[in-house]
């Protein structure tokens, strides 16, 4: 997902680089053409959200990557992999910003379960960066942090009606990683498969 939104950025103005990376994902696809999502029946409709960001990861204009998934019980249902539209001037502030995206989608799921009559408040929004978590626990702006964007600050407000509530998880188990950056093999098979996408024929 990470490798299409990077080629997608350079579709105006393709080089030779893009075009080998376009083949190397159409070599991937092609070798992974039985496998899909799998959703098992009877699952119990929890919702969570895991949110993460590539700190300055654009080499051109320093802009860092925002990456965030839902899962339905244990099923991916949602993703996002987005350049984020401002320069982050820390990885708390790309973090913070990842986590308010990943909010946002929380809450546009949360309406649309509510029209089948399932209700869910506290939705966890897991993030691998403390600094990030304090700063939806904290109203008070320091030096830090004032320069924020106000429309950022969304995510706090939510945290605090308990609409979503941000838990800390290890970057070792950070589902949202794969939407973020180029992985190692061995760490992209992982968090693909704990994302349930399984060889289904």
């Amino acid at each position: 997902m990470q490798s299409v939104c990077v080629c997608a950025r350079y579709q105006s103005s393709p080089r030779e680089s893009h075009l080998t990376a376009v083949k190397r994902i159409l070599k991937y696809l092609k070798g992974t053409a039985s496998f899909g999502l799998w959703y098992p029946s009877g699952t119990e409709p929890s919702l969570v959200g895991f949110s993460d960001a590539d700190y300055g990861g654009c080499k051109i204009d320093r802009k860092s990557t925002s990456g965030t998934c839902h899962l339905l019980g244990s099923s991916l249902v949602s993703w996002h992999s987005k350049k984020q539209a401002c320069v982050a001037l820390s990885t708390t502030e790309a973090e913070y910003i990842a986590a308010g995206n990943c909010c946002a989608q929380i809450l546009w799921m949360k309406q649309q379960l509510e029209d089948y009559d399932i209700h869910l408040d506290h939705i966890p929004l897991k993030c691998d960066n403390t600094s990030a978590i304090n700063l939806t626990k904290n109203p008070i702006m320091h030096s830090r942090t004032k320069h924020i964007e106000i429309r950022h600050h969304f995510l706090r407000d939510h945290v605090q009606k308990g609409d979503c509530e941000i838990k800390y998880i290890d970057t070792q188990h950070q589902l949202a990683d794969i939407f973020t950056k180029a992985l190692p093999k061995d760490r992209f098979y992982e968090l693909r498969r704990d994302l349930g996408i399984l060889k289904i024929f």
